[in-house]
């Protein structure tokens, strides 16, 4: 049963919650007027998804399709600007106050029922076998090319794992779990919006992402985590390895292939998340900042 983007909202609000909402509380999390949801609620009703204003074992199941079923990390990296700490450890391994970098993203992955997880390796690939002690679902794949192409490379690795899958930027530290969720309408790109920003940021239009730049105002600043929906995940494998084929494209960064290259086979929304919610270390100097240990 394919749902409308209302009907998804609102039953994806009822399970998130694990409680019945009154519609004033709906109202509150979707954004909807009271009058959609007095609507959606009876549509959702009728068929069986909502009963009593709780979902339904029905609704649930109504959700299965929108589900993240697995997660890719992008973690063959050297992570040069993290030198001297990068020498003798891949950048997703550096702990920050006693916890290994991509621990925070892997917890966020099981919390939100996601076990299928693929992680793309290449720089002190073998480093990462010690992750199988607390995870020990992960399954690795090797980029033997990491450090003569771009992270494009890794993605090609897994281009075939990319339907109803988040892709991470594996060096990526987050303080707040439920960025990561566990269903999607649609493909989406985690962004926080900023008046001005130096860094990758995306100009957008009525949610969609219509251009990926770096450096701009009145934009959405990038965070290094997407979901893509099973059709999009479909297409981006054989796109993936189009661009890759093209002259440069080994140079390219992955996600310039559905943003850039290929941007006319996708509409990627926004999924909105703070500055509080995630850092990403780029520099020694702020791995310092962050974690005074690394200071002497």
């Amino acid at each position: 049963m394919s749902l409308t983007r209302k009907q998804f909202d609102i039953l994806e609000a009822l399970v998130t919650s694990q409680t019945v909402l009154s519609q004033r509380e709906l109202e509150k999390q979707t954004s909807y007027s009271l009058g959609t949801i007095n609507k959606t609620v009876k549509e959702l009703t009728e068929q069986g998804l909502i009963a009593d204003g709780a979902i339904t074992n029905l609704g649930i199941n109504a959700l299965e399709p929108y589900r993240a079923k697995r997660a890719i990390f992008i973690a063959a990296g050297f992570g040069s600007r993290l030198v001297p700490i990068t020498f003798n450890t891949p950048k997703p391994l550096v702990r920050v106050h006693g916890k290994r970098i991509i621990d925070t993203l892997l917890d966020a992955c099981l919390e939100a029922g996601i076990n299928e997880i693929y992680i793309v390796r290449g720089y002190l690939a073998e480093q990462f076998d010690q992750l199988l002690y607390k995870y020990p679902m992960i399954k690795f794949l090797e980029n033997p090319i990491y450090n003569e192409a771009n992270n494009i490379s890794s993605s090609l690795v897994a281009r075939y794992m990319l339907s109803n899958a988040y892709v991470f930027e594996a060096d990526l530290l987050i303080s707040n779990p439920k960025i990561i969720k566990k269903y999607h309408y649609t493909s989406d790109f985690l962004a926080i919006k900023k008046d001005r920003t130096d860094d990758w940021c995306f100009e957008v239009k009525d949610g969609i992402i219509v251009q990926e730049k770096v450096g701009g105002e009145d934009c959405w600043q990038m965070v290094g985590i997407s979901y893509w929906s099973e059709a999009d995940g479909h297409r981006l494998s054989q796109d993936i390895a189009d661009v890759y084929a093209m002259p440069g494209g080994k140079e390219r960064y992955w996600e310039q292939v559905p943003l850039v290259y290929r941007k006319e086979n996708y509409a990627v929304e926004i999924c909105e998340c703070f500055d509080e919610d995630i850092v990403e270390i780029d520099t020694f100097r702020e791995l310092k900042a962050i974690d005074r240990t690394y200071d002497v």
